[in-house]
């Protein structure tokens, strides 16, 4: 998925799927209709910060998403409220114990450059995303795939688990069962690529990407400066309606203030605020249509490192979670605009919530946190390191926490704001040691998107060489048992019977050994000009539906 980079992030629109998650100030949708007639033209103009990678290979955050979901599609596709359709996929079946699919792909759609998208480009875009040399963040999504593991300890160059009998048929091949297998592909990272995409060291293709997607770059990307898009008028699929897309690439020091003043004068069409003035925002906007708050399926809260420094036992961790208030802060800081999480699964999946699994999570207590500290010899004055991104409007929050550890157990809490790509880079270090700020938004919409990449020991992926973590479960939790549940999870076509899996999978790693410290449930607040656009609301990786907005 995706680490996202605001305080308030996420996806899943769940105004359909929520229930206990509602958002505490409203959780309104956008107003307007979502199906006006459209009109060619424009230009369309929003702020992000400097992305990890445009690349499929390698996207990983909501800003990187952005781009590549605009210049890539795939065999399937999910609305903002989770619903997964097929995209370039004209069916996709599982055999019987789901140890194999089968993908149907559409025929006569090519990339932007003419070369046809066949199933030999998805294949040559998976294969080269999950090669050793890739190093990428996000090919542990595909470590399902039969012959995943010898691409990436370099004893393969092509993916053992990947056939096309024809052009138009992709066969896949697990070694691990996954009844939800259709659902990975929604992820960027299986984005097909032309044959001159070469290895994922190839630079030139990394800042100008050729894709199949509504869109294509008008020139390379310009590094801390903009990403200009322009429409694909060749897309095989319904096509895009905005001429252009300028993307400006802001300082991630006050990226959320900038891109709120931006709006304000003008510059920009969508926008995030800074926390502290989403109640002024909204007073000014919201009457105009123009303030979209919703409640979404992502989830915020403190990475803890396992594997090194003061939080290695669940003890600590536990002391850390009870030692927060999390009523106040909602309270004091984002002005009740989040709502106190108690689970990792967020309430959007209803079926799989299970509010309360953090006993922890539910009300600050100090005696316990204090006695749980002793046990773990997390005494004062021990030094606990919090990074954090700048820029993402988690400054406040992440005072308000480092002073409630200080003055509840008396630790000395080192914080440390640096931009978002260099905290990803620093989770991922061997160093790595106390509390990282985090937020998660589902790639892809199951429970299973949430525990697998930041949970499962296979989500770990270090490198052998410099021991840096590849995956996405930064923390290093690993727990045979939790693995051995998600297996049995993936491997069930019963859906009531994977949910139930997928809850004892989360009481174990979340309820008895506090992997993760959950915070608070996502809700998303933007600006957005609808005085100018029609069609403009959020999509499933809580960007702006540049595929849809069109002018009035």
């Amino acid at each position: 998925m995706r680490w996202t980079v605001v305080a308030a992030s996420t996806v899943l629109a769940v105004a359909a799927c929520s229930n206990n998650g509602s958002s505490g100030d409203g959780g309104a949708k956008p107003t307007q209709a979502n199906n006006a007639p459209a009109k060619d033209g424009g230009t369309f103009r929003l702020g992000i910060v400097e992305p990890t990678a445009i690349d499929p290979y390698n996207t990983q955050e909501s800003e990187g998403t952005l781009v590549t979901q605009a210049l890539f599609t795939g065999l399937t596709s999910v609305d903002a409220d989770g619903k997964l359709s097929n995209a370039l996929a004209e069916s996709r079946t599982p055999n019987d114990d789901c140890s194999a699919w089968s993908f149907k792909i559409k025929s006569g759609t090519t990339f932007s450059n003419g070369e046809p998208v066949d199933a030999e480009a998805f294949i040559r875009g998976w294969t080269r995303a999950a090669a050793k040399d890739a190093a990428s963040d996000v090919a542990y999504h595909m470590a399902e795939i039969d012959g995943f593991d010898k691409l990436q300890d370099g004893s393969a160059t092509t993916f053992s688990g990947l056939s096309a009998p024809d052009a138009t048929t992709l066969n896949v091949k697990l070694a691990i069962k996954d009844c939800e297998f259709d659902l990975r592909t929604f992820h960027t990272v299986f984005s097909p690529v032309t044959k001159d995409a070469g290895a994922a060291t190839n630079k030139t293709y990394n800042d100008q990407p050729i894709g199949n997607g509504p869109f294509k770059l008008d020139g390379p990307w310009q590094h801390n400066s903009k990403i200009t898009l322009v429409r694909n008028d060749s897309y095989g699929l319904t096509k895009a309606h905005v001429d252009r897309v300028e993307i400006s690439i802001l300082n991630s020091a006050n990226a959320d203030q900038l891109e709120y003043q931006g709006f304000q004068a003008g510059q920009f069409d969508w926008a995030r605020m800074p926390t502290e003035q989403l109640g002024a925002a909204k007073a000014v906007y919201e009457s105009k249509g123009e303030f979209l708050n919703w409640d979404a399926n992502g989830m915020n809260y403190i990475l803890p490192i396992t594997f090194n420094g003061p939080l290695k036992s669940k003890e600590a961790r536990e002391a850390v979670s009870y030692a927060i208030d999390r009523d106040a802060i909602v309270s004091g800081v984002f002005k009740g605009f989040r709502n106190k999480a108690t689970t990792l699964v967020p309430p959007a999946f209803k079926d799989a919530y299970q509010p309360g699994v953090c006993a922890s999570c539910g009300k600050q207590d100090k005696d316990k946190a204090k006695e749980l500290a002793a046990k773990a010899g997390l005494t004062p004055g021990t030094k606990l390191y919090f990074g954090y991104n700048t820029g993402g409007g988690h400054d406040a929050w992440v005072q308000a926490v480092a002073q409630q550890l200080k003055e509840v157990l008396g630790l000395d809490v080192q914080i440390d704001g640096i931009p978002f790509k260099e905290l990803l880079k620093k989770e991922q270090g061997p160093e790595a040691t106390g509390l990282y700020r985090a937020a998660w938004g589902a790639d892809y919409p199951t429970p299973g998107n949430f525990l697998n990449p930041l949970l499962s020991t296979s989500a770990i992926n270090e490198d052998p060489a410099t021991h840096n973590v590849q995956g996405d479960n930064r923390g290093r939790y690993s727990n045979p048992a939790f693995d051995a549940l998600l297996a049995k999870a993936t491997g069930s076509k019963d859906q009531a019977e994977r949910n139930k899996l997928y809850q004892q999978a989360e009481k174990l790693a979340i309820g008895e050994d506090l992997a993760l410290i959950p915070l608070w449930n996502r809700t998303q607040q933007r600006v957005a000009n609808t005085d100018k656009w029609v069609n403009l609301s959020y999509d499933f990786n809580e960007n702006p539906t540049l595929s849809k907005v069109s002018q009035k």
